[in-house]
């Protein structure tokens, strides 16, 4: 099967998402806090977004971040060790792939996070009411919000509000967990 890459996703998703809230395109970028030839590209399919630039967008049009890279609907969905829509931090060694969209009238999206010891992802409040459900697999972290950290093993389970500044940073090579964000 050939894949393609989330960009053709994004920028539709951009466009569609922008037009919906009827702003223009430096209003968006004004209100994300980018360039607006970054959003330019972004909605042409071209560029190469951080996970901070995508999250910026989110809350800016007050969208979950799935919807900027919602993979297609199908019946029956496998995704293979290694696959899916992977985004890296521009700040930290992380990474976030998407594992399942919230689709219409649910409420939550689910990731896989990977991360390497170094910078703490900073992360941004996400839109008012989001709640993160973190559980470790591999490895250890620390995460929550600013100032109120935790230490996690693998197993350990943490939930924690994702609409203010929080953050994640492993603290052993290799560390995962699965991300549950949930919105009300």
């Amino acid at each position: 099967m050939k894949r393609t890459g989330p960009l053709p996703r994004i920028a539709v998703a951009l466009r569609r998402e922008r037009e919906r809230h009827n702003i223009s395109l430096a209003e968006l970028a004004r209100r994300a806090g980018i360039a607006k030839s970054t959003l330019s590209q972004l909605e042409a399919g071209a560029g190469n977004p951080s996970v901070e630039t995508l999250w910026a967008l989110a809350v800016a049009l007050d969208v979950p971040f799935s919807r900027l890279v919602d993979p297609p609907d199908a019946p029956v969905q496998v995704l293979r060790a290694g696959e899916g829509i992977t985004i890296r931090s521009e700040h930290a060694p992380f990474t976030g792939t998407l594992l399942a969209a919230c689709p219409p009238g649910a409420r939550r999206d689910l990731h896989l996070i990977t991360a390497e010891p170094g910078p703490a992802r900073a992360a941004q409040a996400h839109i008012p009411g989001t709640t993160e459900h973190m559980l470790v697999t591999t490895g250890r972290w620390r995460a929550g919000p600013v100032g109120a950290e935790v230490d996690l093993d693998v197993g350990d389970y943490a939930r924690f509000p994702g609409d203010r500044p929080h953050g994640y940073e492993a603290l052993v090579p290799g560390s995962a967990a699965v991300l549950v964000m949930e919105y009300v």
